[in-house]
């Protein structure tokens, strides 16, 4: 189901003027682009985004100004659709009388905010992206490795909260233990987050619940981290083939984004809090265009290639 932001949202999180149509607050957004009509004002609806909140800001008021009364109820009249969520004027200026008219006829609301047009529209814009987004609930752990958002996941007991732990315990930071909430922004990046209720909480078997930030400082914790590698922890398989190389590199799919994936077989003697911080120094390297395991085999291709023309 689609996700929805209610106009009293906007209201209350931007501290909006109600200026008419109080009653259509219950009117919900679906979708974070907003349209300045300024075509629609000079009378072409061929391509009205009929979905999105409209800004009316200096220059679109200037220009009903100049329009006769007639000619702009008729104009506000096509804009004030059913599907239109409402109508935000900028600089505290006054809404023209034609639209409150009409916006008290329809219940539709008619909002105003002393900002500037750009500032508001990019503050809204930045909160219906965050409202609006695709989001996902992940059993797993999501800790800030070097700068490089790791979540690590695998099955119950496996160790994922004692190694963000070790991982603290080292200089590193915790985001979220046990359920990450995450969201997927436009341009296709994962942003993890805790639940409020465990923000900043760790659950580790025998001990109970900790509060990292209590017993390590504010410096070991972060509200939210863009997540850039998967850690999958698993028991480890005899029978199994591990890459030992480094060169299949995997990936999993959260929500709509491909994520690269590292499994990491676990059994007594790894030191999994180590072998978490290489992968991230690792990762970084990659994507600096330095790959170990590729220079190796590039190497190892060219001895055997010498040793048959020998």
């Amino acid at each position: 189901m689609a996700k929805k932001v209610r106009v009293s949202e906007l209201v209350q999180q931007f501290q909006l003027e109600v200026v008419a149509g109080v009653d259509g607050l219950r009117r919900t957004i679906e979708t974070d682009d907003l349209n300045r009509p300024g075509l629609e004002m000079a009378g072409y609806y061929d391509y009205y985004p009929v979905d999105r909140a409209q800004i009316l800001g200096k220059t679109e008021l200037a220009f009903l100004e100049t329009l006769t009364s007639d000619e702009r109820r008729e104009r506000l009249e096509r804009i004030c659709a059913d599907e239109t969520p409402c109508i935000i004027i900028t600089r505290g200026i006054e809404a023209p009388e034609e639209l409150v008219g009409v916006a008290n006829e329809r219940n539709f609301p008619v909002l105003r905010s002393g900002m500037a047009t750009t500032i508001l529209i990019s503050r809204i814009t930045n909160f219906l992206e965050k409202k609006l987004a695709p989001t996902a609930t992940i059993h797993g752990v999501l800790v800030d490795v070097y700068g490089v958002g790791m979540l690590i996941t695998g099955g119950s007991g496996i160790g994922k909260s004692e190694t963000a732990l070790e991982l603290v315990k080292r200089g590193h930071r915790l985001v979220a233990d046990d359920a990450v909430e995450i969201r997927q922004t436009a341009d296709n990046q994962l942003y993890g987050n805790a639940p409020e209720l465990i923000q900043h909480l760790l659950e580790i078997r025998g001990l109970g619940i900790l509060n990292v930030m209590t017993l390590f400082g504010a410096g070991a914790v972060l509200t939210q981290k863009k997540i850039s590698l998967v850690i999958k922890l698993e028991n480890w398989q005899q029978e199994k083939q591990y890459d030992r190389l480094g060169l299949d590199e995997e990936t999993t799919r959260i929500i709509e984004s491909d994520i690269p994936l590292v499994t990491v077989p676990v059994r007594p003697g790894r030191n999994l809090a180590v072998i978490l911080e290489v992968a991230a120094m690792n990762y970084r390297l990659k994507r600096m265009g330095f790959n170990a395991a590729q220079q190796f085999t590039n190497k190892l291709t060219e001895a055997i290639a010498d040793e048959d023309y020998d």
